[in-house]
């Protein structure tokens, strides 16, 4: 299922690492930026929550909740979180549906060689719960920076 902007965002109910379970709904009223990444404690997927992590006072002011989503198992997330200091809750999709549903599932080429996984994307919720922004295939230098954009742009209209 392809995100669409100006569509209702996907509901979930996932596990995370502030205890318990995270769904969207329980965020209505406020953003919502929720990144997909590939996988705890790999270099990319570091430097991208470091990012997070960094611009939480930014993000936080423009009213937005930062949510990092993998299939990584609650106590891999746990570590990486304690390991970096995440300000931010991760949720952990083991079964895949809710990465399925916001399209951050797919084929991936790494090296010239084809495999199904997680593509690292993000998307940005209005406090409406429609999607205000989807970013399908992020680069992590300057993706942060990307998303504060939009959520000042969303704020300014």
């Amino acid at each position: 299922m392809a995100i669409q902007e100006g569509r209702k965002a996907p509901a979930f109910n996932l596990p995370t690492t502030a205890g318990g379970k995270r769904r969207l709904a329980d965020l209505k009223g406020q953003y919502v930026v929720i990144y997909f990444y590939p996988r705890d404690n790999t270099p990319g997927c570091t430097r991208e929550a470091q990012a997070f992590r960094d611009a939480a006072s930014q993000l936080s002011k423009l009213g937005a909740t930062v949510l990092g989503v993998s299939k990584d198992s609650l106590a891999s997330h746990e570590k990486f979180r304690d390991k970096h200091d995440l300000n931010f809750e991760l949720l952990s999709d083991e079964t895949g549906a809710t990465i399925e549903k916001y399209g951050a599932w797919g084929e991936k080429n790494m090296y010239g060689k084809k495999s199904m996984g997680i593509i690292r994307s993000t998307v940005v919720v209005g406090p409406d719960g429609k999607v205000i922004k989807h970013f399908p295939k992020v680069r992590v230098n300057g993706h942060v920076e990307a998303v504060v954009e939009a959520l000042q742009s969303d704020r300014a209209h």
